[in-house]
């Protein structure tokens, strides 16, 4: 399964650094919504520090959503047909391409983080807690976005579906993910970031084990 799923990662990756869809349209779309959030908060930093972790996650969920759209795309019918052939495990096929996504979305991340405190002047008073909760997030968001990537991708209209499937499963990721960095940089209320690192780490767990326990049904269906 390990092997497989090396396999898988590397066939993914290795698209992806030619092409450079990630790099070139993904990211640069991402930093222009954060400069769009920048620009509706105003010219005062208190408000744009305060907002920032709930605009970072929200912009990690629309960039996870073109990131698995274009995963997606790489596995046209015929692709789907040869995987199906190669006798490659299932779940090897499934962690690789969750492997894969998780690689672009934290490069993602890292620009984004970068974003976030050039654009909201954001001070970071728990560095650790901010990359336990980007990590357990972008373990959670890729291993569900392939999943509910491989659910719409023998469909039509994948390209407007996998929004709808995707966004209201990842809403954990959104909500915990805010509260964890709210904590890191000092912006909560009250409380601490423990219990949301720990959501973070469920959600992430279960979305693995489901993708390796019914991908295989997934793929043939699909």
């Amino acid at each position: 399964m390990w092997r497989d799923s090396v396999l898988v990662a590397g066939k993914d990756l290795r698209i992806e650094l030619r092409s450079r869809v990630v790099l070139n349209q993904v990211a640069p779309f991402s930093l222009v919504v954060l400069v769009l959030f920048a620009f509706t908060l105003g010219p005062s930093r208190a408000p744009m520090a305060k907002a920032a972790p709930g605009l970072f996650w929200v912009t990690v969920l629309f960039a996870a959503v073109l990131a698995v759209q274009r995963s997606v795309s790489l596995e046209s019918s015929e692709a789907r047909d040869g995987l199906r052939l190669s006798g490659l495990d299932p779940a090897g096929v499934f962690l690789g391409k969750a492997m894969a996504l998780m690689a672009e979305l934290v490069v993602l991340e890292v620009l984004l983080g970068a974003g976030v405190v050039l654009f909201y002047g954001v001070h970071v008073r728990s560095a650790l807690d901010l990359v336990a909760a980007c990590v357990a997030g972008t373990v959670g968001l890729a291993a569900a976005g392939t999943l509910y990537g491989a659910l719409a991708g023998g469909l039509r209209v994948r390209e407007t579906l996998l929004p709808f499937l995707l966004l209201p499963v990842a809403a954990p990721v959104l909500l915990a993910g805010t509260r964890a960095w709210q904590a890191a940089l000092g912006t909560a209320a009250g409380g601490a970031g423990d219990p949301w690192l720990r959501l973070l780490c469920v959600f992430a767990a279960v979305y693995v084990a489901l993708g390796v326990v019914i991908f295989g049904p997934i793929l043939e269906a699909s």
